[in-house]
């Protein structure tokens, strides 16, 4: 659920300037301007003025973040990515990817079920919608002329068919913790 309103947010932010600069302050911890409370519909009976009630804080995680320490508790990814290879040979670096890529391969198949956009065999010519959204379909090459546009499929695209994070419990001073050290006691 947080991943797709992550992916929404990210398109409206890119065409969207003022939401932009009230997602940045946000992130910044800025005070943002109180939203005003829709009025209620003429059908539905006026509420009684009450207190609300105290929404307890609580902890959050990016989205991101859940991503990524879900793929390094699960493959160990992160370590793979940010571990110096400059020690290894070709083969060494070979045989620990293999392991670390079928582990990530399932933990994305278990969060977010990844599924090709495009069905057809890549080096087909493919055609796009009349009105292709720029966030299926990056066009390259000598683009000219008006879409539909017709060409060779370099990369079908990937599409999340789920998203299901797991729920973060930690608190607001680890929620940007990928993976806790590890320290074994002697």
């Amino acid at each position: 659920m947080k991943l797709g309103l992550a992916f929404k947010a990210f398109f409206k932010i890119l065409g969207d300037g003022a939401f932009a600069e009230r997602v940045e302050s946000a992130y910044e911890g800025k005070n943002l301007p109180a939203v005003e409370a829709k009025p209620a519909a003429p059908d539905e009976p006026a509420k009684a003025a009450t207190k609300p009630a105290p929404v307890p804080i609580q902890s959050t995680q990016s989205e991101a973040i859940a991503l990524l320490a879900a793929l390094q508790r699960e493959s160990r990814l992160v370590d793979l990515v940010m571990q110096p290879l400059d020690g290894y040979d070709d083969a060494q670096i070979g045989a620990a990817a293999r392991d670390v890529l079928r582990d990530a391969r399932a933990a994305l198949e278990k969060t977010v079920a990844l599924r090709p956009l495009r069905t057809e065999t890549e080096g087909s010519i493919v055609e796009t919608p009349a009105d292709p959204d720029a966030a299926q379909y990056r066009l390259t090459g000598a683009v000219q002329g008006q879409p539909p546009y017709r060409g060779e499929l370099v990369h079908a695209g990937w599409v999340a068919t789920k998203v299901e994070l797991p729920k973060y419990v930690g608190s607001p001073d680890s929620s940007r913790i990928v993976a806790p050290a590890e320290v074994e006691a002697k």
